[in-house]
């Protein structure tokens, strides 16, 4: 579980697609550099967040760590487009001793996203982004005021325009200093994972429509308590 608070932007230093590796397990692996901040306290199978997708960590030293990446995750996210150089997000899995600051992410990404528009106001920057066909399912979750979780950054939806599958973020200048998405260009994907909590009052909400025959029934047991 994480938080969305972005801790440190690192820097992949390797992709292997097939890393025959002890610590690669013949799978598609990922090593990020530059990030020392996060590492004093990681141990060999810690989750740690890139982009928002939680991943294991496999190998360590004091500056960089390695991570799988299942099929799954490469046909979910942005990982797979990854090079030498490029800089992701990393958030450490939450613990105890953490203020829990922006909101419950789970790590699970549930599509990619594209930019269609970026627009400056004052010191603050719009984003736009547009929800592919096959996954425009997600918007169901998208709300105005509601969280969601982009590159692994917990931000306020502004806008949300359903018929055209899009909504739009606003971030403050101290968040463009701390994340990777200010370094982004129209056409770009970005993960995107939707409130959780959205997911299960709706899946709730459904099942109750279904066992009780109809909304009228839900609306009639919901007065009564």
């Amino acid at each position: 579980m994480f938080t969305g608070l972005v801790e440190h932007v690192g820097t992949v230093v390797s992709v292997i697609e097939h890393d025959s590796s002890e610590s690669g397990g013949n799978g598609w692996t990922i090593t990020v550099g530059d990030a020392a901040s996060i590492l004093g306290d990681c141990h060999i199978g810690d989750s740690i967040a890139v982009n928002g997708t939680c991943l294991t960590a496999t190998e360590f030293d004091k500056d960089t760590f390695k991570v799988g990446v299942a099929p799954e995750s490469l046909r979910r996210t942005n990982l797979g487009q990854l090079q030498v150089g490029s800089k992701v997000n990393l958030e450490r899995a939450m613990d105890a001793q953490k203020r829990f600051g922006g909101h419950m992410v789970q790590g699970h990404v549930d599509a990619t996203v594209e930019i269609i528009d970026v627009k400056p106001e004052g010191n603050s920057i719009w984003f736009t982004f547009k929800v592919p066909d096959q996954d425009k399912d997600i918007m169901r979750y998208i709300i105005p005021k509601g969280f969601i979780t982009l590159d692994g950054t917990s931000l306020t939806v502004c806008d949300v325009d359903d018929d055209a599958n899009t909504f739009s973020i606003m971030m403050i200048a101290h968040t463009q200093e701390n994340v990777i998405m200010p370094t982004k260009s129209i056409g770009d994907r970005v993960n995107v994972e939707a409130d959780m909590l959205a997911k299960y009052a709706l899946k709730s909400l459904e099942g109750a429509i279904k066992d009780n025959q109809g909304l009228e029934a839900l609306v009639k047991r919901a007065v009564k308590q």
